[in-house]
């Protein structure tokens, strides 16, 4: 199987999200309903990229003149699709759990275990074991990062907005939605304990989901309302 190349689809400017932390929003390529984000996070030995979105050559030198591209963090094996090109434009390392890198390198895409990635002070990897995906969450500057633990997509008008809030991916707060849960939920009970350990954390003061608002509200309280949904 090919990997996709470099292609700049229709990403937001970089937006700063607090001390050392910047996002870029686009949507998944196709019809332009679902949105997806980027992450980037300053370390002390350059910037962490929490997904891969490509983007325009000025947004790359706004990125470069913050610090040293140098990891790219593929949270699961779902949210992949220009790690490939993205880590190759930027001659960066990228980071899995293990579950993770035996399934992209199939697709040829070639990411490390996780384990492996050198500590940064105050900030905080967890695995969801509920997923089958392992998916990788980060709480960094704080904030805390997810992939598919948690979206934020309000509801929308039209035919799609419709199906969206059918199927259950949309709602007006935080949640774990439902086709999430049956695509890669193994032991929700796992889930729940992990979402309540998090949101015990009280130097998590907003959350950054990839697909939705980022919500700086009661994040405690979001996390254990999802916890209860379980």
């Amino acid at each position: 199987m090919t990997t996709r190349p470099w292609t700049v689809n229709h990403p937001g400017p970089l937006t700063r999200r607090g001390d050392g932390l910047w996002t870029v929003d686009d949507f998944v390529p196709g019809p332009r309903s679902i949105p997806r984000r980027m992450t980037v996070v300053k370390r002390d030995d350059g910037l962490l990229f929490y997904n891969a979105v490509p983007v325009p050559e000025a947004t790359l030198d706004e990125l470069r003149a913050l610090g040293t591209p140098k990891h790219l963090i593929l949270p699961n094996e779902y949210h992949a699709l220009d790690a490939h090109a993205f880590a190759l434009k930027l001659n960066i390392t990228s980071w899995a759990s293990s579950v993770a890198v035996a399934a992209l390198a199939p697709r040829g895409i070639t990411a490390s275990d996780i384990s492996g990635i050198p500590p940064q002070t105050g900030h905080r990897w967890f695995t969801v074991q509920g997923f089958r995906t392992h998916e990788q969450v980060l709480v960094a500057n704080g904030a805390l990062i997810a992939a598919d633990l948690f979206t934020n997509v309000p509801h929308t008008r039209g035919f799609v907005g419709l199906i969206m809030r059918l199927v259950g991916f949309t709602a007006p707060q935080p949640i774990l939605p439902k086709p999430v849960r049956k695509r890669v939920g193994r032991d929700l009970p796992k889930v729940k304990a992990l979402l309540e350990e998090l949101a015990a954390l009280p130097e998590v003061k907003q959350l950054i989901p990839s697909h939705g608002d980022v919500f700086t509200g009661d994040c405690a309280a979001a996390l254990r309302f999802i916890a209860g949904s379980l």
